[in-house]
This record gives C-alpha cells, sequence and structure tokens, in this order.
C-alpha cells in the first residue's frame, strides 16, 4: 500500500523549503535598512536595483550560513538568530560609525573595537527605530522557526556533517573564490570607490562592500624597487639642486632674505582645525551672515603666505589629511579606504616630526579627543611625535554642540589655550626648538541649529530659494564653528607674535562636509556640484604665518603631501632630499595628484595623468614605498637611519 504524504504535510514541508531563502533575504533587508536608518522606494531604484549583483552575493552568504549551521545543529532558532546577525551587527556598527566619523564599518576598524564603545558614549547615540523594528523581526522570525521546525525527523551524524560541510565549503567558495577575488567582483559589476567609501556601501550593500574591502589590507611592491632605482631618483634630486632654478614662490621669505640671514630653526607651530574652510566665500553665492566670519584670516592674508590644502577626504577621514601634511606620503598609494594610522604607521618612520628631531628639535602634539581615536596614540610615537596631550589629559575645557555629541566638543577657544600652555611647558624644559601639532574638534559634523543657542550662533541673513530650514540652520551651525576657529587663529597668532623667537604657524583645515543630509548648501548656490569628487569640495584653505615676514604670498593649491615640503621652501628651512622631490615634483608635474584627480599647474582638474606626470607619480610611490615598508634606502642617503630605528 502507498503511503501519500497529506496537503498539510506537503505544505509543511513546502514552508521548511521557503522559510531559508525568504528569511535571509528578509534579514538582508532589514542589514540595509539598519546601515541606512531608513528604506524608501528611493533608496532600492537609486542605490539597491541597479546593483542586484552585490545584493545577491550577500544573500547567498546569510543563506549558506544558515544552511550550514542548520545542518550542524538541526535546530532552526539557532541557524535563523545567528544569520541574522551576521547582517544585522555590522549594519549596526556601521549605522554609528557613519554619524560619528562619515565613513562606514571599514574591516581595519575592527582594531578600534575597544575605543569605540568610548567614542560612542561621547557621541550621545541612540537606539534608531530601524534597529527596534528589525529586532522584532528577527525575534519573531527566529521564535517562528521554532514552531516550523519542531518535530522535524532526525537525521544521523554522518549525513548533518556531509551537509555541513558541503555549506561550509559553498560558503569558504563564496568569499575566497568571489569576495576576495577583485577581477571577480569588478567583472560582476562592484567597481571600487576611490573617493567616497560612504558611496560605496550606498551602492553595494554592508555586507558586500565589508568583505570586498578586505583585499585592501595588502601593499604590493612596486615592479622595479630597488636600492638602485631608489638612488637613481635622488641623484635626479642632488643634481637639480645644483643648479640654479627659481624658486617656486619669488615673493617669500626664503627667496627675498640673503641665505646667511635667513632663521635656521624656527618654532614650528601645524594647527589642523577640523572641517575648516572659509565659508564667507558663500557670500559669493547668494549667502550673507551677520558676522564676518572670517576676519582675522583675511586680515592674516595681506601678510602671510595663503593657499588651499588639496584634501584627500571629504565628509570624514581626518587622519589622512593629517598623515599626508605630517609626512609628504600620499594615501592614494594606499589600499582605497585604508587608514594609515592605523594599519601602516606600525614602525618608526619618517615624517616631519621624526626628521626635525634628527635636527634638534622636541615635539609634541595636542588633539581634544580620545588618544585611541585613529591609533594615534601609536601612531604618534612612531611619526617622531614625543608627547602627546589627548582629551584624557586636559582639565577645566570649555565644551559646546552637545545637541549629538552629549558630553561636548572642546572649543577651539580651550585649544589655543593647550597650545598656549603646551608650548611654554616646552619652553620652560628645554632650550631646543620646538614642532608642535594640533588637530582640533569643535566643528566635528553633524550640524543642527540646536548646538548653539540663539545669542551664540551666527545667523544666515540672506540665503538662496529652496533651501529647507534644517538645512540653514545646519549651516548656521558650522559658521559659528567658523567664526570661532577664526578666533582661535587670531588669538594664537597675537601670542605668538609677542615672543621674542621665530615662529612660523600653519593653519589648514582637514576636509569639507555635507551640510546636513545633502549637498544642497553647495548645488543650490552654484558653489560645487552634487558630487564628493568635485575638486571644488576638496579644496581647504590653507595660511602659513610667521611673526619675522610680512610677505604676502599666494600659494595657489597644494595638495596635503605639499604642505611640510612648501612650508620649509617657504622659509628657507633646511629640507630632507624626500622633501626636496615633493617640490620638485610641484614644479614640474602637478599641483596635487590625489584619489584620481588630477590638478593640473594651471589649477584646472584632469583625471589622466600625462606620461611625464605618471614618472613623476611613479617615483613618488617608489620614494614613499621604501620609506614606509621597504628596506629605507632613502634614508641612508639622506644620513637619517636613525629614524628607523626609532632613535632619538
Amino acid at each position: 500500500m502507498t503511503h501519500h504524504p497529506s496537503a498539510a504535510s506537503l505544505r509543511l514541508h513546502g514552508a521548511r523549503l521557503l522559510f531559508p531563502p525568504a528569511a535571509t533575504l528578509l534579514f538582508l533587508v532589514l542589514t540595509e535598512y539598519i546601515a541606512r536608518g531608513t528604506l524608501s522606494g528611493d533608496t532600492f531604484v537609486q542605490y539597491i536595483f541597479p546593483h542586484p549583483e552585490a545584493y545577491l552575493l550577500a544573500w547567498g552568504l546569510l543563506f549558506l550560513v544558515w544552511m550550514a549551521v542548520d545542518w550542524l545543529t538541526r535546530f532552526a532558532p539557532l541557524a535563523t538568530l545567528l544569520s541574522a546577525l551576521l547582517g544585522c551587527l555590522p549594519a549596526t556598527v556601521d549605522f554609528y560609525i557613519l554619524q560619528l566619523r562619515g565613513e562606514p564599518f571599514l574591516p581595519w576598524d575592527l582594531m578600534q573595537v575597544s575605543e569605540a564603545a568610548g567614542v560612542a558614549s561621547a557621541a550621545g547615540i541612540h537606539v534608531q527605530k530601524s534597529m527596534v523594528v528589525s529586532g522584532v523581526v528577527v525575534l519573531a522570525l527566529t521564535v517562528g522557526s521554532f514552531f516550523l521546525y519542531r518535530g522535524r525527523q532526525k537525521l544521523p551524524w554522518v549525513q548533518r556533517l556531509a551537509g555541513f560541510a558541503a555549506s561550509t565549503a559553498a560558503t569558504c567558495a563564496l568569499i575566497f573564490g568571489v569576495f576576495l577575488q577583485p577581477a571577480v567582483t569588478q567583472s560582476l559589476g562592484i567597481l571600487p570607490d576611490a573617493w567616497m567609501q560612504d558611496r560605496y556601501y550606498r551602492y553595494y550593500g554592508v555586507i558586500t562592500s565589508f568583505l570586498t574591502n578586505l583585499t585592501n589590507l595588502e601593499i604590493d611592491k612596486p615592479e622595479d624597487y630597488s636600492e638602485e632605482a631608489i638612488n637613481a631618483i635622488l641623484d635626479d634630486v642632488e643634481a637639480g639642486e645644483k643648479y640654479t632654478t627659481s624658486p617656486v614662490y619669488p615673493g617669500s621669505y626664503a627667496a627675498q632674505t640673503p641665505a646667511d640671514e635667513q632663521v635656521k630653526q624656527p618654532t614650528i607651530l601645524y594647527v589642523m582645525d577640523e572641517s575648516y574652510w572659509d565659508v564667507s566665500e558663500l557670500e559669493q553665492y547668494g549667502f550673507q551672515f551677520d558676522t564676518d566670519v572670517s576676519a582675522n584670516l583675511h586680515a592674516l592674508q595681506q601678510t602671510s603666505a595663503y593657499g588651499r590644502v588639496y584634501s584627500p577626504s571629504f565628509g570624514g577621514g581626518t587622519c589622512d589629511v593629517e598623515f599626508e601634511a605630517l609626512t609628504g606620503y600620499s594615501v592614494s598609494y594606499l589600499p582605497s579606504g585604508s587608514k594609515p594610522y592605523q594599519q601602516h604607521v606600525t614602525k618608526p618612520m619618517f615624517a616631519l616630526p621624526s626628521y626635525l628631531k634628527t635636527q634638534g628639535y622636541q615635539t609634541a602634539a595636542v588633539h581634544c579627543f580620545w588618544a585611541r581615536y585613529w591609533s594615534r596614540d601609536t601612531a604618534y610615537p612612531n611619526l617622531g611625535l614625543d608627547d602627546f596631550i589627548s582629551l584624557e589629559k586636559m582639565h577645566g575645557v570649555q565644551k559646546v554642540r552637545r545637541h549629538y555629541w552629549t558630553t561636548g566638543l572642546v572649543t577651539d577657544d580651550s585649544m589655543a589655550d593647550q597650545i598656549i600652555g603646551q608650548y611654554e611647558t616646552m619652553k620652560a624644559q628645554s632650550d631646543a626648538p620646538i614642532f608642535l601639532h594640533a588637530v582640533t574638534m569643535q566643528n566635528h559634523t553633524n550640524y543642527n541649529k540646536d548646538n548653539y543657542p540663539d545669542d551664540q550662533r551666527v545667523k544666515v541673513t540672506e540665503a538662496p530659494a529652496g533651501l529647507k530650514a534644517s538645512t540653514v540652520g545646519a549651516l548656521e551651525d558650522f559658521a559659528t564653528g567658523i567664526r570661532d576657529a577664526d578666533a582661535m587663529l587670531g588669538r594664537l597668532t597675537d601670542y605668538f607674535s609677542q615672543v621674542d623667537e621665530p615662529v612660523i604657524l600653519v593653519f589648514w583645515g582637514d576636509h569639507y562636509n555635507p551640510i546636513d543630509s545633502n549637498y544642497d548648501i553647495y548645488t543650490r548656490s552654484g558653489y560645487a556640484s552634487g558630487s564628493s569628487a568635485d575638486p571644488r569640495l576638496h579644496q581647504t584653505t590653507l595660511l602659513m604665518w610667521s611673526n619675522y615676514s610680512d610677505r604676502a604670498v599666494d600659494l595657489g593649491t597644494i595638495a596635503a603631501y605639499d604642505i611640510s615640503p612648501v612650508m620649509m621652501e617657504l622659509f628657507g628651512l633646511r629640507q630632507p632630499a624626500y622633501f626636496q622631490f615633493l617640490g620638485r615634483q610641484l614644479r614640474a608635474a602637478y599641483r596635487a595628484n590625489t584619489r584620481g584627480t588630477i590638478l593640473e599647474k594651471d589649477g584646472t582638474a584632469s583625471n589622466e595623468l600625462t606620461p611625464l606626470q605618471q614618472k613623476w607619480s611613479d617615483e613618488h610611490w617608489l620614494l614613499q614605498y621604501d620609506l614606509m615598508f621597504g628596506k629605507g634606502y632613502a634614508l641612508s642617503r639622506m644620513g637619517l637611519e636613525s629614524i628607523a630605528e626609532g632613535a632619538d
């Protein structure tokens, strides 16, 4: 007698077959819901539907994990919960990291887990609606799977292990054969985004973006790297220095002052101001403010070198800009999205501070946030910064902008106190010349008018039509920070103009940000386009002031990695051969070569290197590789072997 299954048992069997693909597909949707904070029709039309391959791969991974756990345990609720967590937990981390720094959750952030919680609490992180909804759905499906699979036929261990092995093998094949093979993912249409990891995640989703970024952890040695190649480049530098070339900046102090009369070892102060650019530029684009937010900057430009810094970052990645300015290395040669302080500055290496130490300088850094953020506590000593005054060591500082950051952010005015105080401490403890590097935090994203009381906030009195009230309010918040940064600049130049020793102050902004939720400030005014790759949104304000020269010099735009070579050239300071190379590159090749954009010598932007520019770029990478990762042949040529040993 043949036994035919009942309709009910067929339905149950069908439901059990459908549950894993359906549940994991829903988990994928929840992952994106959490990471983005919202899911609308536009999200699917603009980002998800144009890139189905990325989301199918992510779905496949969640499905295979569900199958592997279920085969091994035969406990469907555990398989359901673990596959949900595999998507939803990284998405939650991604959402918060994006709020904090404007960049998504990247593989190398796993090295920063311990400090992430402290940063999150400082920023006043709150549970989002998307997380609550997702939690309820996951819980319901987990419980539902218990009832759906209850009473399932037991299987022998051999069969279970075979199913587990097959599912695990398929999972590994997907990860190692697809996600971690750039040639494969690119052939599927998943294209790396050198400019903006945030945009990459929006297009391809959290899971696919995170896993494909794992391929960015390795640095490939240049094919022609050798001691002979390094020596040939430096031979060219030395030969070039022997014959007279006109200075890049003929009106500068060094160009106008006899060499034997030039100051040899001035105090050097670097101040990188968070999100700083001269927002009063918007007054040419239909905006008006109720005060002159850049009064000190504009006055100082009459007696200083001034221009713009071409930043590799937009909306985040402060440490990339800082790294370039302190070292002369370009992040463009490092894996897209990698963070040099966390991944690459892991041993003593050549940088401006370490070089100045060989010239007898004492060095220190001041930053008003946690020491371990961006791994500065380990990176700074490797760059030659001996003392580090971080937020943990600051007392009595004023804080503002508590709308997002519940504990507030240290004001630029308090940072002026910290910079002056650290300078005076260093003066008191040694007669050695000083290099002091400072990074501020007051004007960190996000912006909201509620960050300042009405009587303290800069007001926008005119704005282009069509801007939301929240966007105008966000601009008022941002402009207030610019006004306060300008006041700090005024305080510092007032103080250091009175000291009885020569001082150079280099002041610049790290990057532009979106102001409010999008680019309306830039697009509706015509200031810039709505693309984070727009070169206009990478040229922050730069000032190089000194208390012993009043020569106004228009620097134009220079790459962030050229800040130190240009500063040394302007003031006639003795440059290491690597900085001399960068100075010659600036003369001969381009003003910046950053993340796929070449700023030509005339200031126009392009995306293609000429053969001559390619040669300069290849030589830059050879020298940078040698100094960061290689044998240090250039250090020997420069007589700076002690740097690699971490010696004083």
